[in-house]
């Protein structure tokens, strides 16, 4: 039975798709004193079907101003190299972060840590609820949905976010394309049981026209991916164990022992990104603005930064203390970010499917150089991590604006990124200065623990706002009105 209620609803945001991207964002705004409602078509439960098991270092950065990396770091297991395939990995061990790894955890570990804290912040949260249309105008945004049995409702907001995956209703409603192409198909994919596990922690490697890898989940279950060249069937083809056993062996030597598969499935990646992550008073993030091979574990970070980067944004102009511009600066900043991930992500899983002379000389290549040329390595890393994106800076502005900020040690014992947990601004200075006591609790005033004379004034999302090679007051107080209003 079908029934319908009036609009009346009115939240400030709503976010629609309860993925990691979306509960980071929920949980942001929920913290930050916003109201939101999440909206999710699926009922109220974390598969363990993951789709993503890494946490490059950018991402556990943004978590642990969360307070929630510490907690992932002890279910997880940390790797210094990460390997791509065969000779071509990146040594992480002398990243400039606190994090100087990668951490293999099965994706439905983050979104419990994620869940809990959007509960604990206020949420809304509206599962078995799917987003049936949505239209905009100049006061607000509306979105129809349809609740458990069937019922019809409008919910109301100022902003609407579409975190709803690669089908995004949110940006079909809006009109946006999603250009690109399918980048490989017939990917296999299985939960299974090894008899012989490997040694390392990521098993991957290419070979013989067929890529594998292997990661296990910690519950006994190893995920295994598999393509080989020449299989070209549709996605909702069978797939059979014997399949992926051969795909295995002809990548990695061995296919272990695999028995006992409690999940198979098969599907393509393609490579989309949607040319505009905001149209009027609604936004995309992750997955919803851009898809691309699983190639670097970089997807699930990409949307968990570009919902730190917004998330603060929003707060700040829903409660009134920045202009709506603000909310331009999230295209500027993200969208060069995904584009790049499209280009890095794509890159490797080219080299890994290389068969040609050429293809194969030019993956040896690079993998020689990797290990060479400390600052290509270092740019690969940055890159692949997301510690080495810089936003753009206005002209004129200092040389940091626009820089991610590392955990600094800061006076009294502290860290930055323990001083960024309450969402808030956070000015740096050699001193106290009393501009930054007068902010109704957006701002929260710290000094370097060494004797260093910038003052930086340092954005939610760890990204600097404004800094200045003295602590002049009439010029922090300057900045703190044009950022923190």
């Amino acid at each position: 039975m079908t029934g319908t209620t009036g609009t009346g609803n009115r939240t400030p945001v709503i976010v629609v798709g309860a993925g990691p991207t979306g509960l980071l964002l929920a949980g942001d705004l929920a913290a930050a004193g916003v109201p939101v409602t999440l909206v999710e078509k699926r009922a109220h439960r974390v598969s363990n079907l993951s789709r993503a098991f890494v946490l490059h270092a950018r991402t556990l950065e943004q978590l642990d101003a969360r307070d929630l990396a510490d907690g992932l770091e002890s279910v997880g297991r940390s790797l210094t190299r990460l390997r791509l395939f065969g000779r071509l990995g990146i040594d992480l061990s002398a990243l400039p972060s606190r994090f100087n790894h990668v951490l293999v955890l099965p994706q439905y570990e983050v979104e419990e840590a994620l869940e809990r804290r959007a509960v604990k912040a206020g949420v809304d949260f509206r599962y078995e609820t799917e987003v049936t249309g949505l239209a905009q105008d100049a006061d607000g945004v509306t979105v129809q949905v349809r609740g458990p049995g069937g019922r019809a409702e409008s919910l109301r907001a100022a902003y609407a976010v579409g975190t709803d995956g690669i089908g995004s209703r949110v940006r079909q409603a809006v009109g946006l394309r999603f250009p690109g192409r399918s980048v490989i198909r017939s990917v296999v994919l299985a939960d299974v049981r090894l008899t012989q596990p490997p040694e390392s922690l990521l098993t991957v490697n290419a070979a013989g026209g067929a890529f594998a890898f292997l990661v296990p989940f910690g519950d006994g279950y190893y995920r295994a991916i598999g393509w080989r060249r020449g299989t070209e069937v549709a996605d909702s083809a069978p797939v059979g164990l014997d399949e992926i056993r051969e795909i295995t062996r002809l990548a990695l030597g061995t296919d272990f022992g695999m028995h006992d598969a409690r999940w198979m499935s098969r599907f393509h990646s393609d490579e989309r990104q949607a040319p505009a992550y905001r149209v009027g008073r609604v936004f995309l993030a992750g997955d919803a603005a851009h898809v691309h091979s699983p190639a670097g574990g970089q997807g699930m970070n990409t949307g968990l930064q570009d919902a730190a980067n917004l998330s603060w944004k929003l707060a700040q102009v829903v409660t009134g203390h920045a202009p709506e511009a603000l909310l331009d600066t999230y295209q500027v900043e993200r969208h060069p970010v995904g584009r790049s991930v499209l280009r890095s992500s794509g890159g490797i899983i080219r080299l890994a499917m290389a068969h040609r002379p050429w293809t194969l000389a030019l993956r040896a290549a690079l993998a020689t150089v990797l290990d060479k040329a400390g600052p290509v390595r270092r740019r690969a890393a940055g890159q692949l991590t997301g510690i080495g994106y810089r936003y753009a800076a206005p002209r004129g502005a200092h040389r940091l604006v626009g820089t991610r900020v590392p955990d600094v040690a800061l006076a009294g014992g502290g860290r930055l990124y323990e001083a960024l947990r309450g969402g808030r601004f956070v000015l740096v200075a050699p001193r106290t200065h009393p501009a930054g006591q007068d902010r109704a609790g957006r701002l929260t005033a710290a000094r370097w623990a060494s004797g260093r004379r910038t003052a930086v004034l340092v954005r939610p999302d760890g990204y600097v706002a404004w800094a200045a090679d003295s602590a002049d007051p009439a010029a922090i107080d300057a900045a703190l009105a044009t950022h923190v209003g």
